[in-house]
């Protein structure tokens, strides 16, 4: 039975979620908040190993409640010959599943991808794994640091002279995550479209997600021997651009590479006769002379405070930002204006707040119907459906 509260532009669609921590779950979050109606499968006794990741509240991840929430959440254990039986006619019913188990996992358990699709010949599978279902890395365990370190962003990421850095957030995952979302709906299409509908088996690499992140690193280093070094937080495409420290103790980030942006920016912070200077004329020559316009730049945020300096970009209407906290998100106007963080309910707190929906769809109205869950939760509601 699908879950009747669904709203949005993937309502009616039926996903079943088999995979565990974040990227994988990620993906299946997202199809739920656009309306697809996920049903979670866990290890009953054990559950999601994010169910153990902080901050806690109460003994309950809070983590888990936004990687997982709109979803419906079934115990079963697929390694058993009763619950893998349970799983296949599950499948029947389902349009996507998703799963993120080592290659070979639902193979060994009778749940392949020939059985499946056996079950149900429209069926999308996306299989989430660190480095892809073949290939000499395969067996390989798989954590967002390791698809960050193996695509090359870590090796960008850092002080000029200091060592590779990761950012303090498992990008990775989120970024898998996303690409598995947007693979599930593009296979979601090709079936569709298909006069036999046909489905689709995603093999779907996270290293392979991070490193097709890196455009130009790529053809730099095919073409021209390029490889980028680390430089902090400026860039290499652009001047200025880095993270400035303000008089009163706080950080802004400056960026913008057109010249109309750059004149908007010196006229910002008192200087718009640097526009006729010919060292700074376009963003080539100013990315050659970063040196000297940097320290133009690092002086004016040196001697006045954040708040002046956000008010004078806002209003030449230059390129920069404050460098928010999630304190200072929640009192910030814009996130404010456009409803950002909303109320959710919850199953323990009465309502706790998450992000909102993104993006926003004209004709569809997205929610979030409720967080993460208890382990099995729903289990008797959805497998009544199933039993032999």
């Amino acid at each position: 039975m699908t879950d009747p509260k669904r709203t949005g532009p993937l309502a009616g669609l039926r996903v079943l979620d088999i995979s565990t921590i974040i990227a994988a779950p990620f993906a299946a979050t997202l199809l739920a908040d656009y309306g697809a109606d996920v049903v979670k499968v866990e290890l009953p006794g054990e559950g999601d190993g994010l169910r153990h990741f902080p901050p806690f509240k109460d003994g309950r991840s809070l983590w888990w409640k936004t990687t997982n929430r709109g979803k419906r959440f079934v115990a079963l254990d697929l390694r058993t010959p009763d619950g893998a039986a349970t799983f296949r006619r599950m499948v029947r019913d389902f349009d996507v599943v998703i799963e993120n188990f080592r290659p070979g996992t639902l193979e060994r358990w009778g749940l392949g991808p020939d059985v499946l699709i056996g079950e149900n010949p429209s069926l999308v599978l996306a299989r989430v794994t660190g480095f892809g279902q073949d290939g000499p890395a395969a067996q390989r365990p798989g954590f967002a640091r390791l698809f960050e370190a193996m695509s090359g962003l870590t090796h960008i990421t850092g002080e000029a002279d200091g060592p590779p850095m990761h950012s303090g957030y498992p990008m990775g995952d989120a970024i898998g995550g996303l690409f598995a979302a947007m693979s599930v709906a593009v296979a979601l299409v090709s079936v569709a479209n298909d006069p036999e509908r046909h489905g689709q088996v995603i093999d779907l690499s996270l290293t392979e997600a991070m490193f097709r992140l890196l455009d130009s690193q790529t053809i730099g280093y095919g073409e021209v021997g390029w490889i980028p070094q680390r430089t902090g937080n400026a860039n290499q495409y652009s001047a200025p651009s880095d993270v400035y420290p303000t008089r009163d103790g706080k950080h802004v980030s400056l960026s913008g590479s057109t010249n109309a942006t750059f004149r908007r920016n010196l006229a910002a912070i008192g200087r718009p006769d640097l526009a006729t200077d010919r060292r700074f004329a376009d963003n080539k020559v100013r990315v050659e002379n970063t040196g000297a316009l940097d320290a133009v730049f690092r002086e004016y945020f040196a001697t006045h405070d954040f708040d002046e300096i956000v008010a004078s970009f806002a209003r030449e209407g230059g390129t920069l930002a404050p460098i928010l906290s999630i304190d200072m998100i929640y009192e910030d106007p814009q996130f404010r204006a456009r409803g950002a963080i909303v109320d959710v309910p919850d199953d323990d707190f009465g309502t706790v707040k998450m992000q909102g929906v993104v993006p926003r769809f004209s004709r569809s109205r997205c929610a979030v119907t409720g967080s993460g869950g208890a382990l099995g939760r729903d289990t008797d509601e959805v497998l009544k459906d199933y039993a032999t």
